[in-house]
């Protein structure tokens, strides 16, 4: 029995007919730090929109109609937790986003906000983000957690991808070994009463906890803090008692308060070091390991002893 044209020509473009090209995951996420772990992990998998950028300053960020449209298309958004992202409920209930969200910092040892530490008799500083510290990021430990919540929420999004990004996971767990062990080879040499360091606000609680350094900054842990003049002023004598020389305005912050502090003490502004944000791609922090190497090269450089 003959076929027509018709039915023979459907049957050799079946026939050579490419296979479909599976579209990546949509991903959402809330600023660039977490941004970049999902790639780390989803690679070509993935296709991340992140909300806060390069640079930018999470504490205070409005969201626009472009993110709400964003998280529209998401099939997955994560997001920080611990009251970091004051602004996020808000922005996902007026997206009419009804996915998943993956929260990283889920299972993270939370250490005291600025709650806990008015109570101790600190000032107020009119601003908080509850009764934890949001930049659980800054220990390595805690970016572990942070890469399996975020690969559990992949998976649970895209399972049939489940096997890359299995392998993208370990080959990011690995890099987050090799980064930590190098920091503390690094600080091992620097007596802990000579790792004192001030910076911009207060977004490095877990790094000091987990390596052993102290940090001062003259406000607290969310960029919209102000200073008191009574906290500047304490923190300018023991700058000066203490002889701290290690000063750095982190990326995100206004230099101009630092500027004054070192004017006062003597001390001098070290460098650039990031805290809630990567830098832009062609900058030394693009990647949260880069980030973790370009804190400590900053760190050590200024602690380490005169020669």
């Amino acid at each position: 029995m003959k076929r027509s044209f018709a039915a023979s020509l459907a049957m050799a473009m079946a026939l050579f007919a490419l296979p479909a090209i599976a579209e990546p995951v949509k991903v959402v996420a809330t600023f660039t730090i977490l941004g970049d772990m999902v790639r780390q992990i989803g690679g070509d998998e993935v296709a991340v929109t992140t909300l806060v950028g390069p640079d930018g300053d999470a504490h205070v960020y409005e969201p626009t109609p472009a993110d709400a449209r964003a998280l529209g298309a998401a099939k997955l958004v994560v997001v920080n937790g611990l009251g970091m992202e004051g602004w996020i409920d808000r922005l996902v209930k007026a997206s009419g986003y009804k996915g998943p969200v993956t929260v990283t910092s889920t299972g993270v040892k939370p250490i005291a906000g600025e709650e806990e530490h008015d109570e101790a008799g600190h000032e107020d500083h009119g601003h908080d983000h509850g009764a934890h510290d949001p930049h659980a990021w800054q220990s390595v430990a805690n970016a572990r957690i942070y890469a399996d919540n975020i690969l559990k929420g992949l998976v649970a999004a895209a399972p049939d991808k489940a096997a890359t990004l299995r392998a993208n996971h370990a080959a990011f767990k690995a890099k987050l070994d090799a980064v930590e062990a190098e920091i503390k080879a690094a600080l091992k040499p620097i007596p802990r009463k000579d790792r004192k360091i001030v910076t911009s606000h207060d977004a490095f609680g877990y790094y000091g906890k987990a390596y052993g350094v102290t940090f001062l900054a003259p406000v607290g842990m969310s960029t919209e803090s102000e200073a008191a003049a009574g906290d500047i002023a304490k923190l300018i004598r023991q700058i000066k008692t203490e002889k701290i020389k290690a000063v750095f305005v982190e990326n995100i912050a206004d230099p101009r308060l630092l500027e004054q502090i070192t004017r006062e003490t003597g001390a001098r502004i070290g460098g650039r070091v990031y805290s809630d944000a990567l830098s832009a791609a062609d900058g030394p922090a693009a990647t949260y390991v880069d980030m973790m190497r370009h804190n400590l090269a900053q760190f050590t450089r200024a602690l380490a002893p005169a020669s």
